[in-house]
């Protein structure tokens, strides 16, 4: 089956682009032609791409690499603006949220992928379709794939345009519901979303529609291993990272030092036997980073070994590093200064970091120490390929996934777990779902320790289980790597994503899972 897959971003870093590039392999692996309209800069740099679609003076031409091409990536001619839903920057772009966008700006953006995925259809004459994202990629597939070619599409809602476009910008309601209007399958990574969706959007049938589609694991990367085995991958990735040539500074959020990834993979590598805690994400308020600094000192004082492994890149990095530096120094003028600036770091409506300044003025003498010692017990790694985040995960023995917005899924949970890697998350949205289906698994005294309240005292929320389950007994932290591990391979491979896919396309919806009735059933 020939397979047309919208996305319109990138095809690495975090969320989406990692959710289609590993689509695609897995359809592909399926047995599926997969034709993938993206805007990856650099398509040839990925193993699995076997051609490469562009237009040269309006006319679409394919540079094919080995044959037959299962996976054939297309890069549409957009302009300069690539309108996203957090600002951040990005290569060769003007990337602008929607929100900023006028609308003579919108529609040029959909009318050239309109017509760059016409050119694909002419190309390839795919039998289904699927378009990420609530906007603006269903309204692109609609008008694209509508009249006498009759393509039947799916749509994946994954949150972040529902949030932080659709809600607050009611003008593309319209986008959203034209769009949804023609999909056959709308699929969703959790209750959570799937209610955020119903109550935003009111088009007839939407419901009925509707199904589980939550992102996967690719389980031959995420897997368990022993400490030594671990530590030595991490050794040799550091280094394979440091030999690469340097990568170009770009001024884009995606720029990376390669020595200064390799520095610090060497340093995780180097920390023996101590424990590993990690965070996986963009580095935005939104992902409640800072309760997570804030929290590290009391770890400190209870496992003063523990290490904090900060893998991620976004608007906010050099903030976090701020509010490191303040909690170390105990610098209250900077501290002040952040929690007064919360949400204003990423554009968005004035919010402070409610959380964090509820928690500051219960610092006492015990927390100031171990606050002194954040520079050398937190590692900043940057940014990560996926593919070296499998070699990472297996040798930390936490992650923490505290996010203060709502997720569409705990894709980063389900990759933690996958490892034997205790995922603790937020207790909200897609998170706690992700959360109640692992805790429902492992034995009764470790099911407190895979999610916590967000609220005032988040702070202390997040240490308390990191403490239990460094201190816990070797048999009881055997048990519940295997408990994960097990329920991670079941719930959330690949494959059957893929699967869900194309069943959601040919409009075979009673194969697929329904969502569940409240937002604890998913376990």
């Amino acid at each position: 089956m020939r397979v047309l897959v919208f996305h319109g971003y990138l095809l690495r870093g975090t969320g989406s682009n990692v959710y289609n590039a590993e689509l695609v392999q897995a359809l592909a692996a399926l047995g599926h032609e997969v034709h993938l309209l993206a805007q990856e800069r650099e398509p040839e740099a990925l193993p699995w791409v076997d051609a490469v679609g562009e237009w040269e003076d309006g006319e679409l031409r394919v540079r094919v690499r080995r044959e037959p091409p299962r996976v054939t990536v297309y890069r549409p001619p957009i302009g300069r603006i690539l309108p996203v839903y957090v600002a951040d920057v990005y290569e060769g772009f003007d990337a602008r949220p929607l929100g900023e966008l006028s609308e003579a700006e919108v529609e040029g953006y959909v009318a050239r992928n309109v017509a760059a995925v016409r050119d694909v259809v002419a190309r390839a004459r795919p039998d289904v379709a699927l378009a990420n994202h609530l906007v603006l990629g269903p309204a692109i597939l609609a008008r694209a794939l509508g009249g006498e070619e009759g393509i039947p599409y799916a749509v994946k809602v994954h949150g972040s345009a529902l949030e932080y476009a659709v809600k607050p910008h009611p003008r593309f309601l319209p986008y959203a519901r034209e769009g949804l209007a023609g999909a056959t399958g709308v699929l969703v990574g959790s209750r959570h979303t799937a209610e955020s969706l119903w109550a935003a959007v009111s088009e007839p049938g939407l419901r009925e529609r509707t199904r589980l589609g939550p992102p996967g694991v690719d389980l031959r990367a995420f897997r368990p291993r022993a400490p030594a085995e671990a530590r030595g991958d991490l050794r040799e990735l550091a280094g394979v990272v440091g030999a690469a040539p340097a990568e170009a500074v770009t001024g884009s959020s995606f720029d990376r030092s390669t020595s200064e990834v390799a520095a610090a993979l060497t340093t995780v590598a180097g920390a023996g036997e101590a424990p590993l805690v990690l965070f996986v994400g963009k580095l935005i308020v939104a992902k409640g980073v800072d309760l997570l600094l804030a929290a590290w000192p009391l770890v400190l004082a209870r496992v003063p070994e523990a290490r904090l492994v900060l893998v991620g890149f976004g608007a906010y990095a050099d903030g976090l590093r701020r509010l490191a530096g303040a909690l170390a120094t105990g610098d209250e003028e900077t501290l002040a200064e952040l929690v007064a600036a919360g949400r204003e770091q990423e554009g968005g409506p004035r919010a402070p970091l409610a959380h964090l300044r509820a928690f500051l003025p219960t610092r006492d003498d015990a927390y100031r120490a171990a606050a002194a010692r954040l520079p050398e017990r937190v590692i900043w790694v940057g940014r990560l390929e996926h593919s070296e985040l499998a070699r990472l995960l297996p040798a930390c023995d936490a992650q923490v996934v505290p996010s203060t917005f709502p997720e569409a899924f705990g894709m980063v949970a389900a990759e933690a777990a996958a490892c034997g890697v205790l995922p603790l998350s937020a207790a909200h949205s897609g998170l706690a779902e992700v959360s109640a289906a692992l805790a429902a698994a492992v034995p009764v005294p470790a099911r407190d320790w895979l999610s916590f309240p967000l609220g005032d005292g988040a702070v202390g929320a997040i240490a308390e289980p990191l403490v239990a389950w460094l201190g816990a007994p070797q048999e009881l932290r055997r048990e519940v790597r295997e408990a994960l591990v097990a329920t991670a391979a079941a719930r959330y491979g690949w494959a059957e994503v893929a699967r869900g896919v194309v069943a959601a396309a040919r409009d075979e919806l009673g194969a697929l899972s329904p969502v569940p009735s409240d937002n604890l059933s998913a376990s």
